[in-house]
């Protein structure tokens, strides 16, 4: 069965579509006014081989917060909708991706339960255009809409481009090994409480 799903977010702020394949090849495709994101998105798709499209017009003459956070609501909406009742998935991810001297971690866990913990320090306000605060509204609209237990952990770091790419890639690689298939537990909900 083929885990897709394509989603349409539109507010007075922002207008966001986002097209998802879960079991895709890692090819990204994004048209939304915010180049850095782009970028870090692009990580995701390629580290979580998972195929994602996203084309978003925001109110960036203000400045990218509600095009960033709204992003992360949808990509969230669409994760959600194509696990469906997340039969058969491992349901929990982890890995640990370094860049030259910066090391971060990621942990998440398809719980059904919205939760981040987001512990990083970014050494500059900005990288380009964009404002190192946003990662959080990023992560924050995702987990509020994907369901999930996030944990991101910067263990070291100096260069906020280096920190914010350990982060994106490990986010990538812990999300595609939580929503892979287990093989054991093939047609079963993975938990006790017998949903998510």
């Amino acid at each position: 069965m083929a885990r897709q799903a394509s989603v349409k977010r539109d507010t007075n702020e922002t207008r966001i579509e986002v097209d998802i394949n879960l079991d895709g090849s890692g090819q990204g495709s994004f048209d939304t006014g915010v180049p850095f994101l782009e970028h870090m998105m692009d990580q995701i798709a390629r580290h979580g081989m998972i195929d994602i499209n996203v084309r978003a017009k925001g109110d960036l003459e203000i400045d990218a917060h509600h095009t960033a956070e709204d992003i992360g609501i949808t990509l969230g909406m669409a994760m959600s909708k194509a696990l469906g009742d997340k039969k058969g998935i491992t349901r929990y991810g982890h890995a640990y991706v370094p860049l030259d001297e910066a090391l971060s971690r990621v942990v998440i866990d398809f719980s059904g339960r919205p939760g981040l913990e987001d512990q990083v320090i970014y050494p500059r306000e900005t990288v380009g255009q964009f404002d190192t605060e946003l990662f959080h509204e990023f992560f924050q609209g995702f987990v509020n809409h994907a369901l999930v237990t996030l944990h991101i952990d910067n263990i070291r770091g100096k260069n906020s481009h280096h920190i914010a790419e350990t982060v994106f890639k490990a986010f990538g690689r812990a999300v595609r090994m939580a929503i892979s298939h287990d093989p054991r537990m093939q047609g079963t909900i993975p938990s006790t409480k017998g949903s998510l």
